[in-house]
């Protein structure tokens, strides 16, 4: 089988994790759980089957500071920068561009930087299987979760026909990718059995994937191309802010995988959430007291119960309030129902507006 290659995109906000996800230290770069940071966990993981100098991480330039600081163990070529944001399908072409030097038609594994999973072992076999459909069938290949829930904060894939080549995981090729759906629609998926959560892991050989952005994205494609002669020379940094800041923000599924005939999906059964608010946070910690209260920090709750608090080097007290999260962090604090926890990037977007950055 050809070399693995893994790429960690790392440059999102994370702005329904305020205030502990700042602008100077997002979502990625928090210790969640356990003692290392998302992104961290991250490589840690995928480290496990492919050797450091092939995992490449892809963030923002504003972020270089700390992802240097975490990421240590990669060689600092492989940390590649955007000038700005752009989604996912630029993001993803401008790393390959850095793989395909060296190897073009290798195997790259494509990753959020911060998403919890579990079981790493069941992992490893699932992206095994989808590097064996990409490499023999010239597929893209997609990780779908197994849904647990009728959730309407995920993406859903529709699966057709079971694709068998030997790989030890479920595999299926795929009919459509839908949008985040209402609940009606989400428990109509997940009785269906024919549905799965888009987990946003893609597996390809990097030309594939090139040819698929030439395909349907030609006009990235030849700004790509305009970037890739300048790799490794002076003028690679001048060239890159001049082009990247005029390509389209596009993610990779509307630009590719909605359009591709070649898409496939291995079946994940990992334990994986995509941590998407501090809701998520609280339903994962695995240290819940009897009242199914949940905390960091020093903390005392009186008659209340299905909470979370974070609040480390301060006491914090909690009284007669259920199903609530508290988080302290420096000189902010955030007060709200769990069932409100998506809603805090309007609270970003309050702070924003009234310009008082010091908080972001």
């Amino acid at each position: 089988m050809s070399n693995k290659h893994c790429l960690i995109m790392a440059g999102g906000s994370g702005t329904r994790f305020w205030p502990r996800s700042r602008k100077a230290n997002p979502k990625q770069f928090l210790t969640i759980f356990g003692n290392e940071s998302l992104i961290q966990a991250t490589i840690s993981r995928f480290a496990n089957f492919i050797p450091d100098e092939s995992i490449y991480v892809v963030s923002n330039k504003g972020q270089k500071e700390i992802l240097e600081q975490q990421t240590s163990r990669l060689p600092k070529e492989n940390l590649i920068y955007e000038p700005v944001g752009k989604n996912t399908l630029p993001a993803i072409g401008l790393a390959a561009l850095f793989i395909a030097k060296n190897d073009p038609d290798g195997i790259m594994i494509v990753s959020p930087a911060d998403h919890l999973t579990q079981n790493d072992q069941l992992f490893q076999e699932t992206i095994e299987s989808a590097a064996k459909i990409a490499e023999e069938k010239n597929g893209i290949v997609t990780i779908g979760i197994t849904p647990n829930a009728p959730a309407t904060g995920y993406g859903y894939i529709e699966i057709g026909n079971e694709i068998k080549i030997g790989q030890t995981i479920k595999s299926f090729a795929v009919n459509r990718f839908v949008e985040k759906p209402n609940l009606a629609t989400a428990q109509s998926y997940v009785d269906s059995g024919k549905f799965f959560w888009n987990a946003g892991i893609f597996v390809f050989k990097v030309s594939v994937f090139l040819e698929a952005v030439q395909k349907y994205a030609p006009n990235l494609y030849a700004d790509l191309q305009k970037i890739a002669e300048t790799i490794g020379t002076a003028n690679y940094g001048q060239v890159l802010d001049k082009i990247y800041n005029q390509v389209d923000s596009i993610s990779i599924d509307y630009g590719i995988m909605e359009k591709a005939d070649n898409v496939f999906l291995v079946q994940g059964d990992f334990v994986w959430n995509d941590l998407g608010s501090w809701e998520e946070v609280y339903k994962y910690d695995p240290q819940k007291d009897e009242n199914q209260n949940a905390h960091v920090g020093e903390v005392i709750f009186q008659d209340t119960k299905n909470s979370y608090v974070y609040a480390p080097g301060s006491l914090v007290a909690v009284v007669g309030m259920d199903d609530v999260i508290v988080v302290k962090d420096g000189d902010t604090i955030l007060v709200c129902k769990r069932d409100q926890a998506e809603e805090i990037k309007g609270v970003v977007g309050e702070i924003t507006k009234r310009k008082l950055d010091q908080y972001l």
